[in-house]
Order: C-alpha cells, then structure tokens, then sequence
C-alpha cells in the first residue's frame, strides 16, 4: 500500500494556502494593498465608458496595486526575502504621471499607424491606462505594432509641454483635424483656460495633464498592451462603438514582470474558469447572460454558506423573512427607486390592468412587514433578515461571471431601532460581520465611514447623532478605519467594509447604512412612552453582499481549494482493486450516515483515481487495499497534510468531524 501511495503521491500537485500566500513560478510571494480610490484623468469629468465587449481588460480585479516577495532558489530554505514593492497611483505621482504619458504615446502611435482613426479619452487606471478610438477592429497583431511604435516615440525622446490657449483657438484647432469627440468634449469643459499637452511638435490632445515632462522618462521595457475592448461612447449603446486598447505602465521592468506574475496566478483561480472544471456552476446562452445555474457541487456550496448564515443571524436576534420577487409598481414609487434607479429595473408586467415589477432590492418588502402592525417602542430593536433575490438590469458587457450579473441573492438585513440604540446595534452588526467572515477564512479588511454629502435628507442633529454612532462603534471595535468625508448616501451615513482575497486584492463585501430617507417615505411610526407616534431609525446591512459574488470570491481565494466544511465533496473512497469496492461502499454508507460528504470512485488504476481526485480538489482520499478491508480501517490521505496514516473507520469520522466543527483542515 505504501508503494502505490508513494507512487501516486509523485504526480505534481499545487497545493495553494491562502494564509501562507505562497504560488507556482519563481517561488513568488504577491501582495495587493489598496488603491483607495479612482482618479478620473480626465479634465471633462467625461463618465467612464460601459464596456460592450465580452473581452476585458487584463484581471479584474478589485484595486491596482501589488507586493512581491521573490525568494531566491539557493535561498529558499532559509526564507531569505527580498520586497519589491509595487506602488499605486496613490502613493507615486512619478506612476501616475507615466501611465497618462503612456496613454497619449499610445494614442500618437496609433494615428500614425492607422491614418483616419479618431481619438476620444484616455484616462489613466488602476493597473496603467486605456484610450478609446474610433476605427475599425484590431487584432493582436495590431498591438505588437502599435507597441513597436511607442518604443520609437518613447526612444526620440520627446517634450511633452502644456499650453493655454482660448476656448475658439482648441475648437479652431479640433475642427482642422477632423476630431468629433473632441470636440463634443470641449463643449464638455466649464474651465478656462483650455489646456492642451503636446508631444513634440507632432501630436496634442486636450488635457489638464499631469504628464511626464519627456517621453524618455517612460522606461518602454516597463510598459505592455494588454488587451482590446469594445466600448460605447459615453457608455451610451445607442453611440458609436469604439475600439478600447488597454495597457500597463510601471517604473520598472522588475515591477511589471511582478505584475504579469500576479496576473497569470489570478488566471489561474479565475472563478470562470475553476467554476467549470471543477463543475459548480454555469450559465447557459439558452437561458440568457447573467443568470447563474448552481451545479450540485455548487449548490452544496451555497447551502452551507446559507446554513451557516442563518445559524448565526438566529443566534443574533434576528427574524428571518421571504419575501416576494415582484411587486405592484406603486411600491417602487413610494421608495423612490422608479425616480433614481429606474434604469437598473426590469420593465414593468402588465397583470390584469395592474403594473408589476421584479425587485431590485429588498428594502420596501422588509418595510411593509414591519408595517403590519402598530411597535411600541418596547418592541425595539426589530432585527429582520433575508436571502433575498433582486434583479438588476445591466448591459450585455458588463457582464462578468459570478461578478456582474443579472439576478442574484442578496443577504440583506434590517434593523428598526430608537435613536439612542443605534450605536449598540452598529457594534452588533460589526461582531456578527467578523464572525461570519472569520468562518471562510477572511481576517483582513479595509473599512471606511462615509459621511453626510452635500445634498441629503434628515435633520442636522440626526445626521450628528448617527454618524457619531457609526464612528463610537468602529472605535469600540478597534478597527482602523479611513473617513470618507462626503462620501456617504443622501439618506444617511454607512460603513463599507472591502475583504482581503489570497492575491491582497481588496473586494466590497460588507455594508451598513444608517437610513433616514425610507422611514419618511412609507410613514412607518412606533409609539413612544407618552404614547405619541415617533419615527424609528432604519439601519440597513448586508455581510456578504451576494451569495453569487460572495461565492466567486470565495473561488478565487481558495483557488477551489475549499476548507473542508464547506467542500462539496469532503472525502472520497477510493479501492486499489474492485475486489475491495464492496467494503468501500460500507465505508461510503458510514460516512455519509455521520452527516460526512462521500463518495466512491473505482474503476481505474489507483494512481488516476488519486490524480482524478487531486484534480477535484477534493480534500480527503480513503485509500482501501486488501490489509484495510481486513482490518476494517482506512489509508488516509489529505491534500494537504500528505499521506496521515491508517485507521478505523470510526476514527476518519471523528477526525472529520472535529476539522468541521473548528473549520480547521486535516
């Protein structure tokens, strides 16, 4: 027996430890801080285009920016690092300044190679930059060229100066060139004066900059196009599609070879990807983008997540609700969300001369339980929760896997609170927030607290009361967090918690906001303790957002690779020969009767049943010869504990169980 395991144990398998962070390749360890915010480059405030393409940019990922440790061969068994530390726009305005250069070399390159071909914007981003244009569909081949291209202009050396000129000069100067977007953004611009950026004396385009002062300062070796896109002009589908060539731009080599190493580990755990090998999920063209098929696997998956979800939400004095996926449209009305979100909802059913709508949020519903009959202010606080699923419209582009979809669960929660309790009830959502995420593995989170903006509704003191409450919660908690002064939603302040995946990358998970608005707007009341009719607060609050986005970063993380209370398929039974499947198969019926995820695969050699396995991802290999049937035990093998020894039956059970129940791995 241990011949065989020792042999099949001599396939390469790569195992990934989200806590230890350590990949395939050149023994690479990578990191992603946060890059807190988008700056938009562009003077206009021109909105970023909807992408209409399936094809994307790069990695999606959440924020830009990447630390790499490279551990030396000769150096590994002593852990010797050495940091190379991959900046954001944030942190380097020398990066932020080559990345927008990058973008109008780029945008130089290609009108030199593709006379006739316009120009529109072309921002900075997270990763490097993008410029859109009006021309006809490019290839790959296309790029090499236009890269080619860059590097001369990059190599000449040339000046890139600023110039102010009046508003009738740039439109004099647009027109000459036949440049329609421009000037549609021109018209965009209230400033004066106009500012325009050349580069030599051989191309400009309007800008307020900043730039580097030469293209020499663009080291091209760190420079790379990565991608083409389709995006509609001003993301209107109803204007001119536009061809988006996307790049990345660093300070050096070293940090774009780091990069290109993070991209291809991101590759590698994308979600789309290990969804289908490893069969959790899928969505079917016959049905339509966007609508997501749980697979077995997966819905084994999101059971336990929604299982242990509301387990814990009980123990938290919360009532759970379900409510209906559609509504008459007066109800949207109420809300507000036909007047501000309109856009994002489905059209309306026309059911018996009544207008009907599917839901784009849960909100209204939770209000009209709470509704149905008159709270004394003993009854505070009124704590309901939902996995509820709402339905958004979005463009075929934007689709993205797991990640933008059109219909998906949300665990949403509401809070119906007095003034003086709101503080407790935000310290609350916090602990139960921590809770649930510490289950799948998250401990490292970024939290900001947005506050009033300049158009809002609620007094004054409300908005003083709540927000101090948010900030005294956070404090007792002793989160470090980040105030976004201004950033919060009209109706009130909220907390925005973003989790830590394996790669560093950030993610928006968890929110909670404080709501003055929808109490006003459905007249919901309580009586007080002189018996007059007082407004409750309304506290909104979702932990993992969706069930579907939630789930896609949960792949990702692990790179399939699930804790073993939460794998579809916790152990699997695997004979030398068929003469012991018999035993197998008892072994199988005991597992599974002790509440174990099993199953029995035979009919191929041992050593591609365990490569099958390790294929899988499942955790847990029974290896049964003719000794274990004998003894009645088992060969136990992990993925990630190597080879564990032989047992009885009943002792793999209890070792399971104890993994399970302190969601450790064996």
């Amino acid at each position: 027996m241990d011949s065989v395991l020792r042999m099949a144990a001599t396939v390469p398998v790569l195992l990934l430890l989200p806590g230890d962070r350590t990949f395939a390749g050149p023994s690479t360890t990578l990191f992603l801080p946060s890059s807190r915010r988008r700056i938009s480059a562009l003077r206009s405030g021109v909105p970023a285009l909807k992408p209409c393409a399936v094809s994307s940019p790069s990695v999606p990922a959440p924020e830009a920016a990447v630390e790499v440790q490279k551990i030396a061969p000769e150096e590994e068994s002593e852990k010797e690092k050495e940091k190379i530390v991959l900046p954001t726009n944030e942190s380097s305005e020398k990066l932020l300044r080559i990345r927008h250069s990058c973008a109008h070399v780029m945008a130089m390159a290609v009108q030199k190679l593709f006379p006739g071909s316009k120009v529109t914007i072309g921002p900075w981003i997270d990763n490097g930059f993008y410029y859109d244009f009006d021309m006809e569909p490019l290839t790959d081949r296309d790029l090499k060229r236009i890269k080619k291209e860059m590097d001369r202009i990059i190599n000449r050396n040339l000046p890139l100066t600023r110039e102010e000129v009046a508003r009738d000069e740039a439109q004099k100067r647009i027109m000459a060139l036949n440049e329609p977007y421009k000037l549609e953004i021109l018209e965009s611009i209230k400033e004066e004066p106009i500012t325009i950026y050349h580069i030599g004396n051989e191309w400009w385009d309007l800008c307020a900059g900043p730039h580097v002062d030469s293209t020499g300062h663009i080291n091209k070796k760190a420079v790379e196009l990565e991608s083409v896109a389709g995006a509609y002009w001003r993301g209107d589908e109803n204007r001119p599609m536009l061809q988006r060539i996307y790049g990345t731009a660093w300070e050096t080599e070293e940090q774009l070879k780091a990069y290109i190493h993070f991209k291809e580990e991101a590759k590698r755990r994308d979600h789309r990807r290990l969804g289908q090998d490893l069969d959790l999920f899928s969505i079917q063209d016959d049905a339509g983008g966007g609508l997501v098929f749980w697979h077995p696997k997966g819905a084994m998956v999101r059971h336990l997540i929604e299982d242990s979800w509301k387990k814990v939400h009980l123990q938290h004095g919360y009532d759970l609700l379900y409510t209906p996926h559609v509504a008459k449209a007066d109800l949207w009305k109420i809300s507000g969300h036909l007047d501000f979100y309109k856009e994002n909802m489905y059209d309306q059913m026309d059911v018996e001369d009544e207008f009907y709508q599917l839901r784009p949020m849960n909100c209204p519903y939770h209000i009209l339980v709470y509704k149905r009959k008159l709270h004394s202010y003993r009854d505070f606080p009124i704590r309901v929760a939902e996995l509820g699923t709402v339905y958004r419209y979005e463009l075929s582009g934007s689709l993205h896997g797991l990640f933008r979809v059109r219909g998906f669960t949300q665990d949403d929660a509401h809070i119906f609170c007095l003034e003086h309790q709101i503080k407790d009830e935000i310290r609350g959502v916090l602990d139960l927030t921590e809770e649930i995420l510490l289950q799948f593995g998250f401990r490292k989170y970024e939290v900001n607290l947005s506050t009033r903006p300049e158009k809002s509704v609620g007094s004054d003191d409300i908005w003083e009361k709540a927000t101090a409450a948010l900030r005294d919660a956070l404090d007792d908690k002793g989160w470090d967090y980040q105030i976004d002064e201004g950033g919060g939603a009209f109706y009130g302040p909220k907390i925005d918690l973003k989790i830590e995946d394996a790669l560093g990358r950030k993610w928006q998970c968890s929110t909670v906001q404080v709501d003055f608005n929808l109490p006003q707007r459905f007249d919901i009341s309580y009586v007080d303790s002189n018996s007059e009719k007082k407004r409750p607060i309304m506290i909104h609050r979702a932990v993992l957002g969706s069930l579907e986005r939630f789930f896609g970063v949960l792949i990702e993380h692990y790179a399939g690779d699930f804790p073993l209370w939460i794998s579809p398929i916790q152990a699997r039974v695997l004979p030398v020969t068929d003469t012991e499947v018999q035993y197998c198969s008892e072994v199988v019926s005991r597992l599974k009767s002790n509440g174990i995820r099993a199953e029995l695969c035979y009919g191929e050699r041992l050593p591609k049943l365990i490569r099958n396995a390790e294929k899988q991802k499942v955790p847990l290999m029974a290896v049964v010869g003719p000794k274990e049937v004998e003894n009645k035990t088992v060969t136990l093998r992990s993925r990630f504990g190597g080879e564990l020894g032989t047992m009885a039956v009943e002792e793999f059970i209890r070792k399971i169980q104890f993994a399970v129940e302190t969601r450790t791995r064996l």
